[in-house]
């Protein structure tokens, strides 16, 4: 495995967009810090199976920087990124929650961003502590971390492609 690191990262946002809507002031040694641009509730429940899926409805919560939402306990959201990724054929990203939400009682859902994917991410997150928490629009949630991908001339061409929530 082959973490990127802060002179490439920064050299791939700026020659390849590798990030957009990006603050570089949270560009960091192994990773970017990523940014709540909304929040959304489920409306209802999902489903998936071995040929289909279908994910719930949602209500958007608030998308204006500096609104504060309280989460209750036990209560779960999806949270959408400021920034938008471009991800190219020879890196994927992994996403780690900032430490200051587990410290928070708060665990953050993700998953793999694959070689092809463009858009927001979108991300779980749940209050699983016993007392509310406020979150801030715009505040930094996450790091995505790049590694390099080897032999690879497969892209993503999924249903979430372009940032969709649902």
């Amino acid at each position: 495995m082959v973490v990127i690191g802060y002179d490439k990262i920064l050299e791939l946002i700026d020659k390849k967009k590798l990030i957009e809507n990006v603050d570089k002031n949270n560009v960091q040694p192994s990773g970017v810090d990523l940014r709540v641009k909304a929040v959304y509730k489920l409306k209802n429940g999902g489903y998936l199976g071995i040929k289909n899926r279908q994910t719930p409805n949602v209500d958007m919560v608030s998308d204006k920087v500096g609104d504060k939402i309280i989460f209750e306990p036990n209560e779960f959201v999806l949270v959408e990124t400021m920034e938008k990724v471009n991800m190219p054929k020879d890196l994927l990203a992994l996403i780690l929650p900032r430490s200051s939400l587990f410290r928070c009682g708060v665990s953050l859902h993700t998953a793999v961003v694959d070689p092809g994917f463009i858009g927001t991410l979108t991300f779980g997150m749940k209050n699983l502590s016993d007392y509310p928490f406020e979150l801030e629009i715009g505040s930094k949630i996450g790091q995505i971390v790049f590694e390099e991908v080897k032999g690879n001339d497969k892209l993503y061409n999924g249903k979430y492609q372009g940032g969709k929530v649902i």
